[in-house]
């Protein structure tokens, strides 16, 4: 008689293991981020469409599915589950939850659900470090302005300060003085505090920047005049909605992938929709890591990243490996139940 192949394992690594991993780890995170984008600009990938989940009822809220498929040396396959209600920050919690799920992608078997709001918002930031140092020409520039200041924001600031950017000056603008109040204490904790100066509009924020991070819940364009741009920042265009067509028009366009970004009625959608063109868009950012376009610095940058499943994938198969290597992981027992054909 043969012997049984061995049950499958699950795994649950709740976010302070999540937290524990990624800690201090950002220049890690974001060589991971930057291999899994070779690997999915040289096609050892499968990342379909993302697919978005709404509410007739509640318009503002939205659930999105990424599956992916990442190859390469990280082989594994998964799936995030993330919602965004915005409402959730008036009841004192996050807007944004999530799970991912990792497949193993020998069996097909789910092997792990972690939670994933801090592995999306650790790729998310990574990935908009990393732009910036590719995308950016000549000295780093040392006036950075953000419009909107939640999670995503303090992410993003402390990878670009974690990977050896410096500023003289942090721009802020929101809509609710209680963020500025809380990213101003954020960065005070690393010593940063006393340089950031509060923007009663957008306007005076972009001209005084020279790289810029939109990091809003903006549904629909409210950065509509070109000429505000006209001193060439940088922009990390994080949140895909802040700019009306007239802007990207006006940019140099790059995004993480084509056919991703130009859905989902994006800024850069917006535009393919107005001009019935994508002549807008310089390429992706892969292109730019591989020499096949360049970008000079004649007009102002505009990165757009959609958010490719592949990367949460990576970071998470990071943190699955490290908990895994720790001796950390907690185990579900007897998760399969049904292991035998015939019962």
């Amino acid at each position: 008689m043969s012997t049984p192949p061995p049950v499958p394992s699950f795994a649950v690594v709740p976010g302070a293991e999540v937290a524990r991993v990624l800690r201090d780890r950002e220049k890690r995170v974001v060589e991971i981020v930057e291999a899994a984008y070779r690997a999915h600009g040289a096609g050892r990938s499968v990342n379909p469409p993302s697919y978005f989940l709404r509410f007739p009822d509640r318009p503002s809220s939205r659930i999105i599915a990424l599956p992916a498929s990442l190859g390469g040396d990280t082989r594994v396959d998964g799936i995030k589950w993330i919602s965004s209600f915005p409402e959730n920050l008036t009841r004192g919690i996050p807007r944004a939850s999530a799970v991912l799920i990792l497949n193993d992608p020998t069996t097909g078997y789910p092997f792990a659900c972690l939670e994933g709001s801090i592995i999306s918002a650790a790729r998310t930031a990574a990935s908009a470090a990393l732009a910036a140092d590719r995308l950016g020409g000549g000295p780093r520039p040392v006036r950075i302005g953000y419009v909107g200041t939640g999670l995503i924001a303090r992410y993003v600031h402390s990878y670009l300060v974690a990977t050896g950017w410096t500023f003289d000056r942090v721009g802020v603008r929101d809509l609710d003085p209680v963020n500025v109040d809380g990213f101003r204490s954020s960065l005070a904790r690393t010593g940063g505090g006393d340089r950031v100066v509060a923007h009663a509009d957008a306007e005076s924020l972009v001209r005084e920047s020279e790289l810029l991070v939109f990091a809003t819940t903006a549904a629909t364009p409210h950065v509509t005049d070109p000429g505000w741009f006209a001193h060439r920042p940088l922009v990390l265009h994080v949140s895909l909605r802040d700019l009306a067509p007239e802007v990207i028009r006006a940019s140099t366009n790059i995004v993480d992938d084509v056919e991703h970004c130009l859905k989902a009625n994006t800024s850069v959608h917006l535009a393919e929709q107005q001009t019935g063109r994508r002549d807008f868009l310089a390429g992706t950012l892969h292109d730019v890591m591989t020499g096949r376009v360049a970008v000079t610095g004649d007009r102002p940058v505009v990165f757009s990243p959609f958010g490719l499943g592949v990367l949460d994938l990576a970071v998470g198969g990071f943190v699955y490996d490290e908990v895994s290597r720790a001796g950390g992981l907690t185990l579900v027992d007897g998760f399969f139940h049904e292991m035998r054909r015939y019962g």
